[in-house]
């Protein structure tokens, strides 16, 4: 059979179907009246009827609270470019464009324009032209419905390209079934609201779907305030999106300087010529006036294309607090156990309204307080800076800075160092680099370690600065190695856990964690919260004390938020509030507060580190001088490749970081415009929490407990008879300073040690000096109830001398005695010693006689 016979005979069954389909529809007790219509229509009784109408992909969008509590819109996340309205948020114009230029039978069939589709099927399947538009309203909705289901239910490319294919083949038995469809719904639904979803579905060019972000795409207006020329050119578009789309100024055809037909320059000639026509069909139903029609086709075309947000580069300054609010989304949304990239199928298809925890007005001033204190780039070095502030009690994120702009193109970042993609605030696996060394500010879990194990702030230990050669550690086994000898910053040795903090010298507190775990000190770090920014394990070697793990900043800023909170720290967050398209509340990933150390724990470390900011503490630069107390601590890490400073308020903690994104340069050898490259953050810090105290408010930090200021007495070692090197390291593993006294007389062997003073008990870091014996000595026997011939015979044999107080009786027996018993004197030395004589009688006699029979 020929290719027109085949044709004709395809569109007389399409146009026999097709009949025989709409005269059931409209009138079913004429369409039973003979044995092929029976026959028809039980064939499309078989056909699927219930159409099932999924989500629309719609954008979503990520807004921030403004100083007047108003949201502010920061990014929007799209597949497709699409925002839903209502029946009342569309223009009547669009409307009636809408139903002139494509469906003008619209109101008066059940679902299928009988004429169109004879026209198109003749055209289609007899003649062989191209496809053309018979279909009505109804039937463009359930084609667009079923290019909505198709592709998102398919997981991959390439399920979406056969979907989409399924959908737009041009088969009769698509067509039929698209007719199926149609029917139905016009059952199911009013045509008004047919029409709605129809105007919310359709395509407008490129990735712009639905009229309201048609209207915001090429006009900057809503759906509601367009025009009637505007609502013409709209629906011009619907026809063929990529043939009469308006943002191809270079266009030949549908440009700025195209031309129609007749060669005369008209801007957007295409789209032109198919707006007039819709407005000529708006004339002829009646839709419009003549004026209004003339005073319309006059009207150049003059589209105002406002890209929409597509990414967080939109949102300027706050775009890397954007893009870890896009990150958590993807990451705690997403079901590991499906295939299915779920918080990526939210994120860019849900039309979720996410509302984050961000304070525009910290977060402006932390943008300028890095811009006006660190450059975007700096010839000298990689600089890098951020500063986060974290809400105590609420884990909420108020503010997330960083001294470079940000962009999601490599090639972008690749050749501008003023843009990167990677948010130094955070993990790595929320956007983040692999994380910072934070020094000094780790001290502070040593501190709360030291606590913890019932230690005080002013108990004395050894924080002379020597090597550290064994730890305890519970976790991994005890470490012993080299000596770890770590210098101080400035020459200051604290003997004191207050000192020590105030001043950060690290010395004393590696002396304070040789007489802790560091297993210990790891996990009441993780019970702060503290975790490893790429990842990986959390380590705790000796030098990890000082802080030499990767955390992310954002991470430091939440623990020190937990120490202004009693001792309770809560999870970092970004969103308070997750609305999706239907108007219904998910909920948001919530922030986990758990009791890192007691509360009496949290006050002993609020009391040694507001003393950072007095007199002479490390952060004293960083004072606000809002009369708001703080806590705080500072951080340089080895060669000053990187510098900190953190610190709260009972209402706000900020973590401030400049330092190096990669390399080594010292930073104490640098100088911004602002300053010393060093001291930036001593800059930068203050400014921040001077809006936060303004804004917030602060508490005084309770007080601590009176037993966080006893001082702990403990045993000096016994090192009596042993070397003096011997003595030295058992003084010193026990937390005193070891000094050696010189020789005295003792009867021990030479050079071996004679005594300790003070003797007994001290507290820890206490300056014990050790004495050695010369060998020449002898010791003071006890005299005590010895008779005068007692006493002399012992002496004797000490070799040393009796001189008696007194003239005493035979019977008389010892009384006292000097040197006392005990003592190690030189030999010949004479002990005097008092009597007692018995029942009373007279011992006067000459003071100082020697007992008869001592020679």
């Amino acid at each position: 059979m020929s290719d027109v016979g085949a044709g004709v005979l395809g569109f007389v069954g399409m146009s026999a179907l097709a009949g025989v389909l709409v005269t059931a529809a409209v009138t079913p007790a004429l369409a039973v009246t003979g044995m092929a219509a029976n026959n028809s229509i039980s064939m499309f009784e078989n056909l699927p009827g219930y159409l099932d109408i999924n989500d629309l992909s719609e954008k979503t969008d990520i807004y921030a609270m403004q100083p007047d509590g108003s949201a502010a819109h920061l990014a929007s996340f799209f597949e497709e470019n699409r925002e839903e309205v209502e029946w009342d948020a569309i223009s009547q114009y669009v409307k009636d464009a809408a139903i002139a230029g494509e469906d003008p039978r619209f109101y008066e069939h059940g679902g299928i324009d009988i004429q169109g589709t004879v026209r198109a099927a003749l055209n289609e399947y007899v003649i062989g032209g191209a496809t053309q538009g018979g279909s009505s309203i109804t039937q463009q909705y359930v084609k667009n419905v079923l290019i909505n289901n198709g592709v998102k239910e398919a997981t991959t490319e390439e399920e979406k390209e056969a979907a989409y294919d399924a959908a737009t083949a041009t088969t009769p038995e698509r067509k039929l079934k698209e007719m199926r469809y149609a029917i139905a719904l016009e059952k199911k639904f009013s045509k008004d609201e047919i029409l709605k979803g129809y105007l919310n579905i359709a395509a407008f060019g490129g990735r712009v779907y639905g009229i309201e972000s048609a209207a915001n795409y090429y006009f900057a207006k809503s759906a509601a305030d367009i025009t009637l020329p505007e609502a013409a050119s709209l629906i011009a578009i619907v026809n063929n999106p990529e043939k009469f789309r308006l943002d191809y100024p270079d266009s030949e055809t549908n440009g700025v300087n195209s031309v129609n037909d007749k060669g005369e320059p008209t801007p957007y000639a295409a789209n032109k010529e198919r707006r007039d026509y819709i407005l000529e069909q708006m004339l002829k139903e009646k839709k419009i006036t003549q004026e209004e029609h003339d005073a319309a086709v006059a009207t150049p075309i003059a589209p105002v294309i406002t890209e929409p947000s597509t990414g967080c580069q939109t949102a300027q300054g706050s775009a890397f607090f954007c893009d870890y609010v896009k990150n958590v989304i993807l990451n705690e949304f997403d079901d590991p156990a499906t295939d299915v990239d779920e918080g990526s199928r939210m994120l860019r298809e849900g039309g979720l309204q996410i509302y984050t925890t961000l304070d525009l007005e910290l977060q402006n001033r932390a943008e300028t307080a890095i811009a006006e204190n660190v450059p975007y780039t700096d010839p000298r070095f990689a600089v890098g800076s951020v500063a986060v502030t974290v809400q105590p009690g609420t884990g909420k994120i108020l503010a997330m800075a960083q001294n470079k702009k940000y962009t999601e193109d490599p090639d972008v970042a690749a050749a501008d160092p003023t843009y990167t993609s990677v948010n130094y605030s955070t993990d790595f696996n929320y956007g983040g680099s692999s994380g910072l060394q934070p020094g000094s500010t780790y001290k502070v879990f040593t501190l709360a370690e030291w606590l913890n194990q019932g230690h005080s702030l002013t108990e004395s230990f050894n924080g002379s600065r020597r090597g550290f050669s064994s730890f305890t550690d519970s976790c991994n086994g005890d470490w012993s190695g080299e000596p770890y000898n770590p210098r101080n910053d400035d020459g200051r040795i604290a003997y004191n856990a207050v000192d020590a903090t105030k001043w950060s010298v690290n010395s004393s507190f590696m002396a304070m964690a040789q007489q802790l775990d560091l297993c210990k000190i790891k996990q009441t770090a993780q019970a702060f919260g503290i975790h490893r920014a790429d990842g990986g394990e959390l380590q705790m070697n000796p030098s990890d004390v000082l802080g030499t793990q990767e955390i992310a900043p954002v991470t430091m800023a939440a623990a020190f938020a937990g120490i202004a909170n009693n001792g309770t720290t809560c999870t970092p967050i970004a969103i308070e509030r997750i609305v999706n398209a239907k108007g219904e509340e998910i909920t948001p990933p919530a922030s986990t507060c758990t009791q890192s150390v007691t509360p009496e724990v949290a006050h002993a470390m609020a009391y040694a580190m507001q003393e950072t900011f007095a007199g002479g503490g490390t952060a004293v630069a960083s004072n606000t001088y809002t009369g708001v107390p703080h806590i705080g601590k500072t951080g340089t890490t080895d060669g000053a490749k990187d510098t900190w400073m953190i610190g709260a308020s009972t209402k706000a903690a900020t973590a401030v970081w400049v330092g190096n994104v990669v390399g080594d340069a010292n930073l104490r050898d640098l100088w911004f415009d602002s300053g010393g490259a060093a001291t930036a953050r001593h800059r930068i810090w203050p400014a921040i929490m001077e809006v936060a105290d303004n804004k917030y408010g602060g508490d005084a930090f309770p007080e601590p407990d009176s037993s966080a200021f006893r001082q702990v007495l403990i045993d000096i070692p016994e090192v009596t008879g042993l070397s003096l090197e011997e003595a030295r390291k058992a003084i010193e593993e026990a937390g005193f300073v070891f000094e050696d006294g010189g020789q005295q007389d003792s009867d021990l062997p030479a050079g071996t040690v004679s005594g300790t003073d003070p003797s007994g008990q001290a507290g820890r870091g206490t300056t014990i000096r050790v004495f050695t014996s010369n060998g020449q000595g002898t010791t003071v026997p006890d005299l005590a109830g010895m008779t005068s011939q007692e006493a002399k015979s012992a002496l004797d044999q000490a070799g040393l001398k009796l001189k008696a107080s007194g003239n005493p009786a035979a019977e008389a027996t010892v009384e006292s005695q000097s040197p006392a018993a005990g003592s190690a004197v030189k030999r010949g030395t004479e002990v005097t010693v008092t009597f007692a004589n018995p029942g009373g009688g007279d011992d006067e006699g000459d003071e100082g006689d020697v007992v008869p029979g001592v020679g």
